[in-house]
């Protein structure tokens, strides 16, 4: 859909990594195996992290949002998909009307900026769904819609094989969606798996912010 961000032009080999927390009884766990990778490995990444995962986890949302390698971003109060009708995404139901879409984006917006000091860039909706007319609203409300072009781990549903395929399917500019949030799935292993061998192939990764101006839709 026009508008919404999913890579970012580049003939260099640069990735952004980007991993969602989405909160929630079922999804404010913590993936300290992915995280410690990333540290010990000095990979930068991108962290879209929800109003609820804030809540349930402030004293590693202030640890992360004080490391340089990371980048705070905004996915969310309720973690809805990001429409003006109710929509549902995976049986999720969307916010219902203009006000709840402002107030999804919002609420966590000045959260995050009151805790870290920085206003986000960028925001993600739960299950990644926008529809045309809240596209627009988050334009208007300063921030940048972002997607993806490389599905990471399906939810943190993915086995480690297919977590690794997916990151070695990157290209140049890639926007790779993956989850911090769900200890028990299989992305940190299947990160751990493909980071060295992206490397090798001569990739490195690089924070949202520092490609804002070559994004694509």
């Amino acid at each position: 859909m026009p508008g919404i961000y999913q890579r970012f032009d580049t003939r260099q080999k640069i990735v952004a990594l980007t991993f969602d927390a989405c909160g929630g009884k079922e999804g404010s766990g913590y993936d300290k195996k992915l995280i410690d990778f990333l540290i010990q490995q000095r990979i930068p990444a991108t962290l879209f992290i929800n109003s609820r995962w804030i809540d349930a986890n402030p004293e590693l949302f202030q640890s992360l949002a004080r490391n340089p390698l990371f980048e705070i971003e905004n996915h969310g109060f309720l973690h809805k998909p990001l429409s003006v009708d109710g929509r549902s995404v995976y049986g999720i139901a969307g916010t219902r009307d203009v006000a709840q879409v402002v107030d999804e984006v919002m609420i966590n917006e000045r959260k995050i900026e009151r805790l870290t000091g920085r206003k986000p860039m960028f925001f993600r909706p739960g299950t990644a769904y926008f529809d045309d007319v809240a596209v627009e609203i988050v334009h208007q409300l300063g921030l940048k819609p972002l997607n993806y072009d490389v599905l990471g781990d399906a939810g943190a549903t993915y086995n480690t094989a297919q977590v690794k395929r997916a990151l070695l399917s990157v290209k140049p500019g890639s926007i790779v969606l993956l989850h911090m949030n769900m200890p028990r799935g299989d992305t940190a292993e299947g990160v751990i798996q493909a980071i060295p061998l992206l490397k090798k192939r001569g990739y490195r990764f690089v924070l949202l912010q520092e490609v804002a101006g070559q994004l694509r839709s």
